[in-house]
């Protein structure tokens, strides 16, 4: 059957006025349980959570809730569409936590993209929840805001357009990389897209073991000679062992293993494809239209693709990672992420596929079982 999903989901979200709603845990059925749950006394859980704020923990909502923060400035890959346009991502992720996870979780769409007032606007309304799920904000502020709230705040921040994602892909490699019999020292990777996602997916490589990599943005190869460039830039190409050079995207490809793509549509063509290592590993997780589509790149003689869209085999999707992630952050109470833990939980995932193929490479995000390799990944 064929679908025609922008028109459903204008169907559904109109119908239902949005995914997700507050609920209640506790009955308001009579004076009594009013009394309880408000005044007055609920003046005593006052008095106790003052005394001790570690209490919040215990008696309210905190323990397990999480804000998904945003200022609608890198919607998926549509671009800067402001806060009210984002609500329906932000609300879909928090029913992918609620349904996965048991998270509760609220949409923040933040109506300003000045770093300051996120980051303030932020750890003002930090003692609700129990951990920040930052979303959809632009690259390079992304990572001064990550940054500067990982110090600032008690309570865990992620950024997931980078880990979310860069976790996904590098599950993906460490797989491929195998199935195709290549060894992280050997491999050649060229990403192209060195925003948010990029930087963090270059991280995580590197981070795991695999140097070989050339980056690719919209003017090319990321050299040293360039003077514009990004703090994040200049930190990756010190850490690859091939360092950058003069050059296009398809002077990078030429006898690359893999490629991975968190750009734009069609920047990739078979031809390049063709100037690839043998049985080569194609990433195109521009979304929703990739960079190639996948037959065009298996007609080219891809070994394996991945795209991040639900319509082919092989999605890279945040949501492998992220409801785990966070339920075992509640649960552990833990005060930060690093990026051992996230290199941790893609080697923990590309185990979990007992038997990589070709069309599957990562596990179902439907499968129950990967939030507890997620979880349990966080709280050892």
């Amino acid at each position: 059957m064929n679908h025609d999903y922008n028109k459903e989901a204008l169907l559904l979200h109109k119908e239902f006025q949005g995914k997700i709603e507050t609920g209640l845990k506790v009955p308001l059925a009579n004076r009594e349980d009013l009394s309880r749950a408000y005044t007055p006394g609920v003046a005593e859980v006052c008095r106790e959570i003052a005394r001790d704020p570690s209490l919040a923990y215990e008696y309210t909502l905190k323990r397990n809730t999480v804000a998904i923060v945003t200022d609608g400035s890198a919607i998926l890959g549509l671009g800067n569409l402001g806060p009210k346009a984002a609500i329906p991502v932000m609300e879909g992720k928090a029913a992918i936590l609620k349904s996965f996870a048991g998270v509760d979780a609220f949409p923040i769409c933040l109506d300003t993209q000045d770093t300051e007032e996120i980051i303030k606007a932020v750890k003002q309304l930090s003692p609700v929840f129990g951990a920040i799920n930052l979303e959809d904000i632009a690259a390079p502020r992304c990572f001064e805001i990550e940054e500067r709230l990982r110090a600032e705040l008690d309570i865990p921040v992620m950024h997931d357009d980078q880990w979310g994602a860069g976790t996904v892909s590098l599950t993906a490699v460490i797989n491929s990389i195998n199935l195709r019999g290549i060894t992280k020292d050997e491999v050649k990777v060229v990403i192209n897209g060195i925003g948010a996602a990029g930087v963090a997916t270059a991280r995580l490589l590197l981070a795991y073991g695999i140097k070989n990599i050339l980056f690719c943005d919209t003017k090319g190869m990321i050299h040293k000679g360039r003077i514009e460039l990004t703090k994040e830039k200049k930190e990756l190409l010190a850490a690859s062992s091939l360092g950058g050079h003069e050059g296009t995207l398809e002077d990078a490809l030429m006898g690359a293993h893999v490629f991975i793509g968190l750009s734009k549509p069609n920047v990739l063509t078979k031809e390049m494809i063709k100037k690839m290592a043998e049985r080569p590993i194609i990433f195109a997780l521009a979304n929703p239209t990739p960079e190639i589509m996948p037959e065009d790149a298996h007609t080219a003689g891809a070994f394996i693709v991945a795209t991040g869209r639900s319509d082919y085999p092989n999605q890279i999707n945040n949501s492998l990672v992220f409801p785990g992630l966070f339920r075992g952050a509640l649960d552990a109470q833990i005060k930060q992420f690093d990026i051992m833990l996230f290199v941790k939980i893609a080697i923990a995932l590309a185990e979990y596929v007992k038997e990589p193929k070709v069309d599957e490479i990562l596990p179902s995000m439907f499968d129950k079982g990967v939030v507890d390799v997620v979880k349990n990944c966080v709280m050892r």
